[in-house]
């Protein structure tokens, strides 16, 4: 069974199956922790505690993937385009190492504001 997190923005509770990468595993050793969100057309992104270098990196990414974005010590989440974004693929600003899905409605992404405080933790 994979291992899970989740970013807790508010009321909002979103779960993140973690790949197998050693990206996910630095990600779910570093949780908990908090953060403050910041949003860039459909993808929130913000700094976490973790420094890697990219691993299999994408430079377009699915609707729901999670990303770390080294220039920035990011984790991303994409719902959709970005201001990079070509027609409708998502792409971030720059490639990302993908280290997770996000499971159930992306919708309450939406309802995550630039500034909002996140917090993010391991799932049981």
């Amino acid at each position: 069974m994979s291992q899970k997190i989740a970013v807790i923005a508010g009321e909002n509770r979103i779960i993140i199956e973690l790949n197998d990468t050693k990206t996910a595993k630095a990600v779910a050793q570093a949780a908990p922790f908090t953060a403050t969100a910041n949003t860039w057309g459909d993808e929130i992104y913000f700094r976490i505690p973790v420094r890697l270098d990219l691993e299999n990196g994408r430079e377009v990414v699915e609707r729901g993937d999670v990303g770390y974005w080294p220039p920035g010590s990011a984790m991303c989440l994409f719902f959709g385009p970005t201001p990079a974004s070509r027609g409708n693929e998502i792409r971030p600003a720059s490639a990302v190492s993908v280290f997770g899905k996000i499971i159930g409605d992306l919708g309450v992404l939406r309802q995550v504001k630039d500034g909002s405080r996140l917090r993010v933790t391991l799932v049981e």
